[in-house]
């Protein structure tokens, strides 16, 4: 089994020859360890969720907590921890945006989990890592390119494990569907869509009076994500949140493992969701009525790989809509469509040219880990997800494994907001994305839910 140390030593393409063994991650290289204590930079809704999960495993220590939101996510926070039985004390950092700083100049955390606003991701994560602290880092898109290159130079510089907190990819059918394409039940891969069609226009407005329900404050009179979350509506048109659509589908190409993602094109219709709610909510005479909000409805992103396959990224949350990831899984033999739980294997379906449920499909190929750890997961959030990516990144750093979704991936994924924003400027123009491998995607193996553990 590769260690994470001679992982880093194959990847890592800085010509000053700096090693694991020279780096600030020196513990992590010389030693397995049987507990990580953890801090947490952020502890809004999606902080917490990660804060709740942790504390569930006798694996982990949580020592310090951070936000500047001292009204509602650090006393959340504290209940948490309290329902918990935690008896000890946990250092809180809250005096501002940069006390983050302070908890990683402890010598007593392993690790942080990274779940603040977007624009926070990239220099939180580059801190953290120069810190000598394995990073688990929350989902986003980038603000811009340079962010996802210097977390990849960061990495390369210091060895810090770094894994991106996508918890769609173990989502269970999404994982039996990753089994499949595996095992050849598709055939070749052609053709894959994911996105995040998800109404969030309740989350995005909200004055803390009527939370999830009809308020239409954003900024500094919002709560939650609506303090800063609805500002990249009003300011970017793009694929604002590429990661939970792109994520999955980047295991099943061996994107940055033998493959990887080539150019891009975005489109975006007009905008008139946000403005709309605020109208129906809020009145034509309030304030907000008066905003131009940038981000069209629905931006529709095509990406092209180096092994010939298309991807197709749908945007959606300004919308009156169900939810739905829009996952479609084609290959030469058949395909899988999630909204309608739908599968058409040709020679394996029972009527040809005709839909049938993927209930079975699901069963005889639901993925290993869901089947040795089902169990563990059946109370963690997100239909049990939670469980599944804490654990990777814990068994990782524990054990000293190279991370399965690592900074590459990350840097590549979150490299399609600021590109797909791009494109829109220019009228759907075609841009070039990154190897943030430098080349080494061509000789990378893919090990992502290959391990029989994470």
């Amino acid at each position: 089994m590769t260690t994470r140390r001679e992982f880093v030593k194959e990847t890592a393409t800085i010509a000053a020859g700096l090693s694991i063994l020279n780096s600030p991650f020196q513990l992590f290289a010389s030693e397995q360890k049987s507990k990580i204590r953890l801090g947490f930079i952020g502890v809004g809704l999606r902080g917490q969720d990660h804060l709740a999960e942790a504390l569930k495993r006798k694996d982990i220590e949580v020592i310090a907590i951070c936000d500047p939101d001292v009204e509602s996510a650090i006393p959340r926070s504290r209940k948490i921890l309290q329902d918990a039985g935690v008896k000890r004390k946990v250092a809180e950092y809250t005096k501002g945006e940069y006390d983050y700083r302070k908890l990683l100049e402890r010598d007593d955390i392993d690790a942080v989990i990274v779940s603040t606003p977007w624009e926070w991701h990239a220099v939180q994560g580059v801190d953290a890592m120069k810190a000598g602290k394995a990073v688990g880092m929350e989902v986003c898109g980038a603000t811009d390119i340079q962010g996802c290159w210097d977390l990849v130079e960061t990495y390369e510089e210091t060895g810090a494990p770094f894994f991106g907190l996508e918890n769609v990819c173990y989502r269970r059918d999404v994982m039996a569907v990753l089994n499949m394409a595996r095992q050849g039940v598709f055939g070749e891969l052609l053709h894959l869509h994911g996105g995040y069609q998800h109404d969030l226009r309740e989350v995005k407005f909200n004055d803390g009076k009527q939370f999830y329900g009809g308020g239409v404050e954003f900024g500094e009179k919002g709560i939650s994500e609506a303090k800063w979350r609805t500002n990249h509506s009003v300011h970017r048109n793009g694929e604002l949140y590429p990661t939970h659509g792109l994520g999955p589908i980047c295991t099943m190409l061996d994107i940055n493992r033998g493959n990887r993602l080539m150019t891009l094109s975005s489109m975006a219709t007009k905008s008139r969701g946000l403005h709309k709610y605020v109208v129906d909510h809020g009145g034509e005479h309030h304030p907000n009525a008066r905003v131009k909000f940038k981000l069209g409805d629905v931006v529709t992103t095509s990406i092209t790989t180096a092994n010939g396959e298309t991807i197709i990224l749908s945007h959606d949350t300004n919308s009156p809509r169900p939810y739905s990831l829009n996952f479609r899984i084609q290959g030469t033999q058949g395909l899988w469509m999630d909204d309608f739980n739908s599968i058409y294997v040709e020679g394996v379906s029972p009527q040809a040219h005709r839909w049938e449920s993927d209930a079975v499909f699901m069963e005889k190929y639901d993925h290993p880990l869901w089947k040795k750890y089902a169990g563990a997961a059946k109370e963690a959030g997100h239909g049990g997800m939670d469980y599944f990516v804490l654990n990777a990144f814990i068994e990782c750093v524990k054990r000293d494994l190279p991370c399965p979704l690592d900074v590459y991936d990350t840097a590549t994924w979150y490299a399609i907001t600021p590109l797909s924003e791009a494109s829109i400027a220019q009228g759907g123009g075609v841009q070039q994305i990154p190897d943030f491998t430098k080349g080494k995607w061509m000789n990378r193996k893919p090990i992502f839910a290959m391990d029989g553990e994470y």
